[in-house]
């Protein structure tokens, strides 16, 4: 089954806009099938996951499409196109799970981030996920706000207290 992220792990790229627009029901740890060059220029810290997204096809194979990696600079005529369809790396029992949830529920899959584990491998971590309806992303930004005047108010009352000693 899928690993836990371990915190050696070179992070290349992040999703951010993915927890903001999405209820993140489970995770899951990926392999990519890339080319020598997209290997290389994910060495040099180039990526994009913004516009990503997984689908499976109908054959039960799962690819990430749309995600940004760009050509290596030193690259020759045999550079990788940077929106190519990128394989990902399952095994079929978590292919299956997937592609049943998505099928029934309403659930989508999508990357969250991309990385390098401590063997030198690239994985990608993927989500299944809900969509957030308007209402619901407020009220993750006013919760988000409320602990973030909670924290300063405690901090400010803490600041106070030690300066009166």
């Amino acid at each position: 089954m899928s690993k836990k992220k371990n915190s050696n792990n070179k992070t290349i790229a992040i999703n951010r806009r993915a927890r903001h627009d999405y209820f993140i029901e489970n995770e899951f740890e990926a392999g990519l099938a890339l080319r020598g060059t997209e290997v290389k220029s994910l060495r040099a810290g180039h990526a994009s996951l913004v516009e990503a997204f997984v689908s499976i096809d109908k054959r039960g194979e799962i690819w990430l499409e749309n995600a940004n990696i760009p050509e290596y600079l030193n690259g020759t005529w045999a550079n990788h196109a940077p929106r190519r369809k990128r394989k990902l790396l399952l095994h079929e029992r978590e292919i299956n799970k997937l592609s049943r949830q998505t099928e029934a529920k309403g659930y989508t899959i999508i990357p969250l981030s991309l990385y390098f584990n401590n063997d030198g491998r690239v994985k990608v971590s993927i989500a299944l996920a809900r969509g957030k309806k308007e209402y619901d992303k407020r009220a993750a930004l006013r919760e988000a706000d409320d602990k973030r005047a909670m924290q300063r108010a405690l901090r400010l009352k803490n600041m106070r207290n030690n300066t009166f000693r």
